[in-house]
């Protein structure tokens, strides 16, 4: 069915709340970031006023900003007390790696069509993470680890893969900080990173699914144990 008439006159005039818009996106993606690098742990109270300085927006937008994390579950607001960074569970945990399946599974299947520049960006990420490792830097080697499953996801070379990929990774992040001892699981994933790109590098996509999903099931396990044990005293 073809629209008639001067449409566009009959729209209502956004300009302002289009901009404003806008800028909460960028907020937004600043802050999401931040959760990705493991700067913003579960339970960390958002400030109003002090992000409003810091990017110099509005009140208004940075509540818009607010919204859209609360949409990808990075944000909840406790009424009456304020906006605070998600802590996901164990239900969680298993319906992030239902979906990590399906994307990133379905990524390195589809590797012989994979963009010609998509597998050296998985290695470049390995590469990150092994740096990382050479100086200690365990918070930095789950940075690279996150990096790295990004670029699996870009082996489909869709912008909609890649945007859902980096929503799923700043919550599995969040995730990720239940984990008491980060060297201990962050460090034997390094090497199951590199072999996964080797494979991959080889041409071997296939066998490297097979790895990737059973790396999966590992990782999973891990948290759910972690999530479920029970607390100490």
């Amino acid at each position: 069915m073809t629209a008639t008439g001067d449409w566009i006159d009959d729209l209502p005039d956004a300009g302002d709340d289009l901009e404003r818009s806008s800028t909460a996106e960028r907020v937004a993606d600043l802050l999401r970031g931040h959760i990705i690098n493991g700067a913003l742990a579960p339970g960390a109270r958002l400030s109003e006023e002090r992000l409003g300085r810091k990017f110099r927006v509005s009140r208004n937008t940075l509540r818009e900003a607010f919204r859209l994390l609360g949409h990808e579950r990075l944000l909840v607001h406790e009424f009456n007390r304020g906006v605070f960074v998600a802590k996901p569970g164990a239900e969680d945990v298993v319906d992030m790696f239902r979906m990590r399946r399906a994307l990133e599974l379905a990524a390195v299947r589809s590797g012989p069509q994979a963009p010609a520049e998509a597998v050296g960006t998985v290695g470049a990420a390995v590469e990150q993470g092994e740096g990382a490792r050479a100086q200690g830097d365990w918070e930095g080697i789950g940075t690279a680890n996150m990096a790295y499953h990004r670029a699996i996801g870009g082996l489909l070379g869709s912008p909609r893969v890649d945007e859902t990929m980096r929503q799923l990774l700043a919550e599995l992040r969040l995730a990720f900080h239940v984990m008491a001892a980060p060297r201990d699981f962050y460090a034997p994933y390094l090497d199951r990173n590199r072999a996964i790109y080797e494979l991959l590098a080889a041409g071997s996509f296939d066998t490297a699914a097979e790895e990737l999903a059973g790396y999966f099931d590992i990782a999973e396990n891990q948290l759910v144990r972690a999530f479920t044990a029970p607390p100490r005293v």
